[in-house]
């Protein structure tokens, strides 16, 4: 137990990056309007967050570089090659910046549930002080720029939000052959395809890819590592889809309509649960928001780093500038009171874009023996990667469709 405890790492900060504001509201939601019935969607998706993660972390370790530096390194028709690197980051520095003010958004709802009201008017503005808090703690972290302060911060974050969750489900007490019954059987209620679209979009992200390549190099240094880098993916990723399935246990608890963010959400289990709930639910929010405050930033500076060649040193100027540069819009949009659902929404396009191509890269560039050698792709993981690019495929489709057709 002490020699897994001390291989977790890298993907915790995976798993701290997609329980993020966006996971939660839509974990709520499912809850809310569905039940039990949409656990198996999160199940499902945590199967492919796995599996994806899994390739991710054996490409960092075995060949030394994430997937955009192999991208571009493997592209030899230079048309192709710089198309790749354009899409690539574009779609992660615009939509990591879009995420981000959700992120910090998510975390101030967090903190309003608990505390009065945050925002002070300077010369005609509306500011919410609360943005600017949440952005300096993650300023702080990222600027110090030690891999392991920021493994033991988000480590500690993650801990915080999961025992806020589990607790506050637990005290649900909710009908165990219900939540089997969900998470087991598949069913799809009327009107559901687009929540479990939802689910799985929020579960699989793409920048993650990204950023698990890049940190595996931090935590281990050649495939000694590997076996431990397995564990620590599978382990935290687990641990991350039961806290998800924890707030939909929470929000199923739920027995309105009205409920349609976690904010909401803690206080509609308050007259059933007592108040503690309400905190439970806000710092768990907050952990949230701040975590993925703090990945978002992080990954972004690692493609930029890897599609431009540059030093991956987080205490480099360059790479200092592209973390502060997306970590001050999400700051600016958060504190002008932009409501966060429509920050993350525009960041579904690039979301919805973006998830089956990286998907395709990463299932393209596992499977090439130049590159990994023995420990390419197997059979069966080819299967399930051609599987994942499928439904992540379906997911940009119907995302896009959802977005352009209002």
């Amino acid at each position: 137990m002490i020699r897994l405890f001390k291989n977790i790492g890298p993907g915790t900060l995976v798993a701290a990056a997609f329980i993020g504001p966006g996971t939660v509201t839509v974990c709520t939601l499912a809850g809310v309007e569905y039940g039990f019935t949409l656990l198996w969607a999160m199940l499902l998706s945590i199967v492919a967050t796995i599996v994806l993660q899994e390739m991710a972390a054996r490409l960092g370790l075995i060949h030394g570089s994430g997937l955009a530096a192999t991208v571009r390194q493997e592209l030899k028709t230079p048309v192709l090659k710089y198309l790749a690197i354009f899409m690539i980051l574009s779609a992660i520095l615009i939509g990591n910046a879009a995420y981000e003010a959700g992120n910090i958004g998510g975390g101030i709802l967090g903190l309003e549930t608990a505390f009065n009201s945050t925002v002070v008017e300077i010369f005609d503005l509306r500011l919410n002080y609360l943005s600017f808090i949440l952005g300096m703690i993650a300023f702080i972290i990222l600027y110090i720029g030690k891999y392991k302060l920021i493994e033991k911060s988000l480590i500690s974050l993650v801990v915080i939000m999961s025992i806020a969750f589990l607790i506050t489900a637990i005290s649900t007490r909710p009908n165990l052959t219900e939540v089997l019954h969900g998470m087991f059987i598949p069913t799809m209620p009327e009107g559901s395809l687009l929540m479990v679209i939802a689910i799985v979009g929020t579960t699989v992200v793409p920048y993650n890819l990204f950023l698990h390549a890049s940190l595996v190099r931090e935590k281990w240094k050649d495939v000694s590592g590997l076996r431990a880098a397995r564990t620590d993916t599978v382990v935290s990723i687990i641990l991350g889809g039961v806290v998800s399935m924890a707030i939909i246990i929470c929000a199923a608890a739920v027995n309105t309509k009205g409920v349609s963010s976690a904010a909401d959400l803690a206080v509609a289990l308050q007259p059933v649960f007592g108040v503690y709930s309400k905190y439970l639910i806000s710092i768990g929010l907050f952990a949230a928001g701040l975590t993925s405050a703090i990945t978002a930033p992080l990954a972004a500076a690692y493609v930029a780093s890897e599609c431009f060649g540059w030093e991956k040193d987080m205490r480099t100027a360059r790479f200092r500038a592209v973390w502060v540069v997306i970590l001050s819009i999400g700051v600016i949009f958060a504190s002008l009171g932009i409501n966060p659902i429509e920050v993350i929404r525009f960041a579904q396009v690039a979301n919805g874009l973006l998830l089956p191509v990286i998907a395709g890269f990463l299932l393209w560039v596992m499977n090439r023996t130049n590159i990994l050698g023995i420990y390419r792709n197997s059979k069966w993981l080819n299967g399930l990667g051609l599987l994942i690019v499928f439904i992540t495929l379906i997911l940009s489709l119907r995302s896009l469709y959802k977005v352009f057709a209002g």
